[in-house]
């Protein structure tokens, strides 16, 4: 097993408690399946620069409404993206391999209106990404090196198991950059195709993460490919703790400054843990939540209670 196998257990635990609840309440799904949709597309298109905040986007898609001084590519941006994540839910309805083709779908959709001459085209000529470790291969051979990474994906050599391999399809595919422009926000679609294909919830990347996200990503590039599958796993164990938050009955999670009241530690130490995953702990916008018994049984199994 290539990523941390306390992550796995733990994710593949709390899959469970959410397949066990299952058929879920339909009119609470959709509300979530929305409020997903239109954070997936304001993270992943953030992450590239696009400026457009989430209530923004959240207009943009649902309204139609034009931000007065935001370029009309953000606008785009977003629009496309909500468009690409209903084709990425029907992909998943249908049941659909993954394959060329299908990537190539999804960047079609990405792009549209913004660069019509290359979405959904492989890349007819060479780019260079500033400060990456490797550049990406020559444009001729794209084409190979796409056919030879789904016969990856569909033969699976290495064993991985489904969130080992979801990264690895996103690290890869990225490393090809098969288009001129969008292979990030194509990446984390295609992850999610894998992803939500093998019955996990739609997991996205959050802004605020960026940093660590493309370090992760440049770690990977230099043979050190753990800590990205570790910082995906991660992200899809948020996913998971905010479907069963809403649910499932019981404790809701609460700040960091909350949880720190009448236990052994700071704020800023609970923080500490809550990032080197030593605590379970989401991130809800910039800031990190946990459950009160979390906490108690963290200072009970270190003695401090």
């Amino acid at each position: 097993m290539l990523m941390d196998r306390n992550l796995y257990e733990r994710v593949i635990r709390k899959k469970k408690e959410l397949d066990a609840l299952r058929p879920l309440p339909r009119g609470a799904l959709e509300k979530l399946r929305k409020q997903f949709a239109i954070e997936l597309a304001y993270n992943s298109n953030a992450i590239e620069g696009n400026t457009l905040t989430l209530k923004e986007t959240q207009m943009v898609i649902e309204e139609g409404i034009t931000i007065k001084g935001k370029p009309l590519r953000e606008h785009f941006e977003a629009i496309n993206h909500q468009k690409a994540f209903e084709l990425l839910e029907s992909l998943v309805k249908k049941k659909t391999q993954l394959s060329g083709d299908v990537i190539r779908e999804l960047h079609g959709l990405v792009l549209a209106g913004i660069d019509d001459e290359n979405a959904g085209i492989y890349r007819r000529m060479n780019v260079r990404i500033l400060g990456a470790v490797k550049s990406p291969p020559r444009f001729e051979k794209v084409f190979s090196l796409m056919e030879e990474f789904m016969g990856y994906v569909g033969s699976n050599p290495d064993k991985l198991n489904a969130l080992e391999l979801a990264a690895i399809i996103h690290y890869r595919l990225v490393g090809i950059h098969p288009f001129t422009d969008g292979n990030g926000r194509t990446a984390r679609l295609v992850m999610n195709l894998w992803l939500m294909r093998h019955g996990y919830p739609v997991t996205m990347v959050l802004k605020v993460d960026r940093k660590k996200y493309y370090d992760r990503l440049k770690k990977a590039d230099q043979d050190e490919v753990t800590p990205f599958i570790d910082f995906i796993a991660r992200n899809v164990e948020r996913s998971l703790d905010l479907y069963l938050d809403a649910f499932k009955s019981g404790e809701e999670y609460i700040t960091l400054a909350e949880a720190a009241k009448n236990t052994p530690y700071s704020q800023d130490y609970l923080s500490l843990l809550a990032r080197r995953g030593k605590i379970e702990a989401i991130k809800i916008g910039r800031n990190w939540h946990v459950k009160k018994k979390t906490v108690k049984e963290y200072a009970e199994e270190k003695g401090k209670l």
